[in-house]
């Protein structure tokens, strides 16, 4: 085991509420955990939905916060204004190289395609080597539950490595998740067996 260190940490999350105040609350509980360990917050620039819950407790709480939005989606998405630090780019590409570079883990809260194809890319380019940094899965409300199930029926049909299922870390706690990343190990195993 190692203690990995964490400067910054990238969470993707919804622009949209979602339906249960819960979610609100988790994003909020997550803001207070980054905060009380001097990690500053990355995420997509969007003051609305779980993503603008999670930038405002951050900032309230007197901690830092990057933003990353494309200027495609700087009105839809209602870009924040008061953030440390407002990176406008120019694509969805550009937005999710430069969140990667900026951060040292990443975790994945309750959203939709977009959140989930971004945790799915970023743990990919960590299978390939591209990166040993931790990824992991805010598990609020079992949200993530069968995802983590399908993950388990990838691996028992052959498409997936133990070692390689087990670096997506979760836990329903972010206290215990970033207990977790600041743990982590990346397994140094070739792709395929």
């Amino acid at each position: 085991m190692s203690d990995y260190f964490l400067q910054r940490v990238c969470v993707y999350c919804g622009s949209s509420p979602g339906r249960h105040a819960v979610y609100a609350d988790a994003a909020r509980e997550l803001a207070e955990v980054l905060v009380g360990h001097d990690i500053e917050l990355v995420y997509g620039g969007s003051s609305v939905g779980t993503m603008g819950v999670l930038a405002d407790a951050v900032l309230e709480l007197g901690g830092m916060v990057h933003g990353v939005i494309p200027k495609m989606l700087e009105q839809k998405e209602i870009a924040h204004k008061g953030l440390t630090e407002l990176h406008v780019v120019g694509s969805m590409h550009a937005r999710k190289s430069m969140m990667a570079a900026l951060s040292d883990g990443f975790i994945a809260m309750p959203g939709g395609f977009g959140t989930l194809e971004e945790i799915i890319e970023v743990l990919t380019w960590g299978q390939l080597r591209f990166h040993d940094k931790p990824c992991g899965l805010l598990n609020v409300r079992g949200y993530f539950d069968k995802l983590l199930e399908f993950l388990k029926h990838t691996e028992s049909e052959g498409f997936l490595r133990p070692e390689n299922r087990a670096m997506l870390l979760h836990d329903a706690a972010p206290a215990g998740l970033i207990q977790q990343f600041e743990r982590y190990a990346a397994p140094h195993i070739e792709k395929w067996a």
